[in-house]
């Protein structure tokens, strides 16, 4: 296979043995490439650097908002209205006083005001790709032409041999050539909370996961400690984070469910308007009937059936519940996604700081007599020691203070207090050794100065352990054993000045012991012993836990360097500690309420499936008997395999980027509704893929927050318990606003289309403008109001509603053509008895207009929409039976578009502009009576519905 074949598939070079790897790129390691090397590789390759793809410009998010069929036909409307205000304008036939083009402009300004929400909502620029670019060193140690030189990143070539150091970000990625206790801090890409100890000489399988392959390192990832030659692999969108930026750019945004939904009623408004109006013109000239005047019927029916203060509604709503979700720590990125949360139906969880604490705890001890469960969380040093599920105290078990003392000796971590809350500098599972031995009041400073360090033999991933030298200080002046602090002088056995702790793998650091401490000696480790020691080994690591075992020596002078195998022979087995990523305590009962309310919680981490598990199961999340599916055995599916197991699968361990994106489109093709949480680069092409994102804001990076549609400002997975909540209620009210606003606007259009055919002079009742008016203020107010309605009781008692369900889904459209036609109803019968009262003897000779009969039908469709707000409030209680003021907004809202109405009626300059009439008080109240029906058909209908036991939408 040819080098450049090798860097095309990049699931190999951890297959290789050095050599190979070497020979395959054509490179010497101490002199590097030369020159004309460099430059024949940037031109085969490129440079090092990510690849953005084009996407949608500004300017075609803006037109594409003109692309709705609502928007479309209002635009439509807009042009034949002014038309005919052109041709009437030329023919003289404008009223006194009429303005012309005022319906063109109000209705143009509608479609441009609509435009710019949408375009609003949508022209937040991706900034993922450009934060996954920020992970990139800026510049790199290489060494070409023989001499070790600094470059940009940018120009850095496969084969080129790069030095790393702690502190320095990996540039490219490659196979390790060389390496002294190299740690790599790799939890932004495979999703760990430790640092990866790397080996060179070692040969792993092709098939090996991301977070196994320890003999290469990856571009975007940090050198904790060591240092290390690398030969370098890959480069730009061939490494790992490249290929994260692939994914990122290949994930397609659909539509949310609510704009899906919003489309449906737009094909659905629109279709049934054009074809009743083909309807009323067809009929109107068979009639013998004025083409002029049945096309401002068909205007008007046009700008009736299209509910202009919809968008409006819909996105002051959202906003509106961003800002709730903000005040319990939720920051919502993209407006629609505060709606498409209440149709979650899976979550996908990472765990590493997520469902975890990101800290490591100590969970248990095991001394040569006993197992003791450890309590506390995080760093704090508070928590008790238990014996079956007994608190006991330390100074009763001779062998456990012993086994502590090493945690804080053996250690280069420190435990610090800041305000409320403790911290750790240094490393993570050093940190929950100091914080253990301080919960049995062994202080760290305390015993660095009664055991001074004096020297060390360091850790490294060959030997998986290190050792500590502390010399011992004496209480007092004098200089026999028993002056030395009580707590060690069983561990030592003459005159020895010297301590020897040693920790690290239980097994290895096992074969190096012949002797066990038990009560308060030293005494024969037997083979009885060992065998059981093991066996409480395996059974902690089969828990998830990672266990460290503890051994000591005591020396009669100090070592010398590099003397450890000399020395780490003949030790004292002191026990076993086993710690774990802790999980939150408030996720138990937030993955409990997501069951309750249908919603199901899935595991999806790059740890160990043992530790995944013990997690999940802590959790609820998994039964133990559960599947765990990992990084290995989920390559080995087909789509088609994978989309079978999905649905049964909670847990997956050891998996890398492409894998949560595989997971989370399966969960997709089943229908699943999938919200996925995380904090690492590798989450964000699943977090962008999944229907609702939601990244960590403490934790998470910058390329995780981008592709993300929600933030979780307090790391909380409880707050997404919380933001779905908030969802459900938000698609409720919005669902209850547009059956309120759609049966007034279909009573309307069926009241204009009855119009010419019943009257006898023909006519339209209502103007473009007016009904622009109660589209947007009569019908808007009320239904903002009716957005902040408090949530039902059972919110979170039921499951998900079907993200994939029409609008109209749940009765919600016969609702709305039932109500449309009473509306109409009402109305025509208010028109029919107006028409003649304005055109008789006594109507036109009270010195009013005849045509005021226009501004009664106006009058009662608008009030009567009052009292639908009011009724609508509870689909099964009655008015009576709700409080008035659990929604003062709609009180009010009621209370000023009432008074807005009259006003277009008695105030005259508003009634010039809109072409209103002065109407008597008698007939106004006559107006008031017939919309007062409306209020009792509603309220009728809940009767009715609770006697026949049906539900109501």
């Amino acid at each position: 296979m040819s080098a450049h074949s090798l860097i095309e598939h990049e699931a190999v070079w951890h297959s290789l043995e050095v050599d190979e790897a070497i020979k395959l790129l054509s490179v010497n390691t101490d002199t590097g490439l030369t020159s004309e090397d460099v430059e024949s590789r940037l031109q085969k390759y490129g440079t090092n650097e990510l690849e953005e793809s084009g996407g949608r410009g500004n300017w075609e998010i803006l037109l594409d908002q003109f692309k709705n069929i609502m928007l479309l036909m209002l635009i439509a409307v807009a042009i034949v209205s002014g038309v005919l205000d052109l041709l009437a304008l030329q023919a003289g036939d404008l009223k006194p006083g009429e303005v012309p083009f005022k319906d063109t402009i109000a209705i143009m300004a509608i479609v441009i005001l609509n435009g710019i929400l949408g375009y609003l909502q949508e022209s937040r620029a991706e900034k993922a790709l450009a934060a996954l670019k920020k992970l990139s060193s800026p510049n790199v140690r290489v060494i070409r032409n023989g001499r070790l030189v600094n470059v940009e990143a940018k120009n850095v070539v496969p084969g080129d041999i790069m030095l790393l150091e702690a502190g320095v970000q990996v540039a490219a990625d490659g196979r390790l050539i060389e390496q002294s206790n190299l740690q790599i801090r790799e939890s932004a890409l495979t999703g760990e909370a430790e640092a990866v100890n790397k080996q060179v000489q070692i040969k792993l399988p092709e098939e090996t996961s991301l977070g196994d392959r320890i003999n290469l390192v990856f571009q975007g990832t940090e050198v904790v400690q060591g240092r290390a030659k690398v030969l370098v692999t890959h480069t730009g969108m061939k490494t790992e984070l490249g290929k994260i930026a692939q994914m990122l750019q290949s994930v397609e945004t659909e539509d949310t469910p609510l704009q899906q939904r919003m489309t449906q009623l737009g094909n659905v408004l629109v279709g049934g308007s054009l074809a009743l109006v083909a309807v009323v013109i067809g009929i109107g000239l068979l009639r013998g009937g004025n083409l002029q005047e049945l096309l401002e019927v068909s205007l008007s029916m046009a700008v009736a059936v299209v509910p202009e203060g919809l968008p409006a509604v819909i996105t002051v709503t959202l906003a509106l519940g961003t800002q709730r979700m903000v005040r319990r720590n939720a920051l919502i990125r993209k407006l629609p996604a505060v709606e498409t949360l209440g149709s979650v139906t899976t979550i996908c969880s990472d765990k590493t700081g997520t469902l975890t604490q990101n800290k490591m705890v100590v969970q248990s001890v095991y001394t040569s007599q006993h197992l003791l469960k450890v309590t506390g969380e995080g760093y704090a040093p508070n928590g008790d020691f238990e014996l079956n599920g007994k608190r006991v105290e330390i100074e009763d078990y001779a062998e456990i203070p012993p086994l502590l003392i090493p945690c804080a000796v053996c250690n280069d971590a420190v435990l610090q207090q800041e305000k409320d809350d403790w911290i750790i500098l240094g490393d993570p599972t050093e940190g929950a050794l100091v914080t253990l031995a301080a919960k049995a009041g062994i202080e760290q400073d305390q015993w660095n100065s009664k055991l001074p360090r004096v020297g060390e033999f360091p850790f490294s991933s060959e030997r998986k352990r290190m050792s500590v030298i502390c010399r011992v200080e004496q209480v007092d002046t004098g200089s026999t054993v028993g002056d030395v602090d009580p707590a060690i002088s069983n561990l030592l056995t003459s005159d020895e000045k010297y301590l020897m702790f040693t920790k690290g793998s239980p097994e290895l650091i096992l074969q190096r012991c012949t002797q066990i401490y038990t009560g308060n000696s030293a005494v024969e480790l037997t083979q009885e012993q060992r065998d059981k020691v093991l066996a409480q080994n395996d059974r902690m690591a089969g828990e998830g836990l990672r266990v460290l075992g503890f051994a000591y020596k005591p020396l009669q002078e100090e070592p010398p360097e590099n003397s450890e195998e000399q020395y780490e022979q003949q030790l004292v087995w002191l026990g076993l500690v086993g710690m774990l990523d802790a999980p939150r305590p408030e996720v138990r009962a937030a993955v409990k309420e997501s069951r309750e309310a249908g919603i199901r919680p899935v595991m999806i981490t790059g740890d160990h499936q043992l530790t995944a598990r013990a997690i999940a199961i802590d959790l609820g999340i998994a039964n133990a008997d559960d599947k765990v599916l990992t990084g290995q055995e989920l390559q080995r599916m087909t789509d088609a395999e994978l989309e079978k197991n999905v649905v049964n699968v909670s847990i997956y361990a050891r998996v890398s980027p492409e894998h949560k994106l595989r997971i989370v489109q399966a969960l997709q093709r089943r229908n699943q509704f999938v919200a996925m949480t995380g904090d690492g680069v590798n989450d964000a092409p699943a977090l962008k893929q999944a229907d609702i994102g939601i990244a960590m804001g403490i934790t998470g990076t910058d390329v995780s927050k981008e592709a993300s549609d929600m933030v979780l400002l307090d790391d909380n997975f409880a707050t997404i318990v919380a933001a779905t909540k908030e969802g459900r209620v938000v698609y409720t009210n919005i669902r209850r606003f547009i059956k309120y606003i759609l049966g007034s606007n279909i009573g309307e259009v069926i009241t204009i289309a009855a119009s010419p055919i019943l009257l006898p002079m023909g006519g339209v009742p209502l103007t473009p403008l007016q009904i622009l008016w109660m589209n947007l203020v009569t019908d808007g107010l009320p239904a903002l109001a009716l957005a902040v309605e408090p949530p039902e009781p059972d919110v979170m008692k039921r499951p998900p509603f079907s993200p994939r369900e029409s609008i109209f889904a749940r009765g919600l459209g016969y609702y709305m053509v039932r109500i449309g036609i009473v509306f109409a109803i009402i109305s025509i019968v208010l028109m029919q008895w107006a028409y003649y009262h304005t055109h008789g003897v006594t109507g036109s000779a009270n010195g009013l207009n005849p045509e005021r009969w226009k501004t009664m039908v106006f009058t009662t469709l608008c009030i009567a929409q009052m009292g639908h707000a009011i009724a609508i409030r509870s689909n099964n209680q009655l008015t009576i039976q709700v409080n008035p003021f659990s929604n003062p907004y709609l009180l009010a809202a009621v209370g000023l578009t009432t008074i807005l109405q009259l006003m277009l009626i008695y105030v005259p300059p508003l009634r010039a502009f809109f072409g209103t009439y002065i109407i008597s008080l008698p007939e106004l109240g006559i107006c008031l009576g017939f919309s007062f029906l409306m209020f009792v058909w509603v309220e009728l209908e809940k009767i009715f519905f609770k006697v026949i036991g049906k539900k109501n939408v």
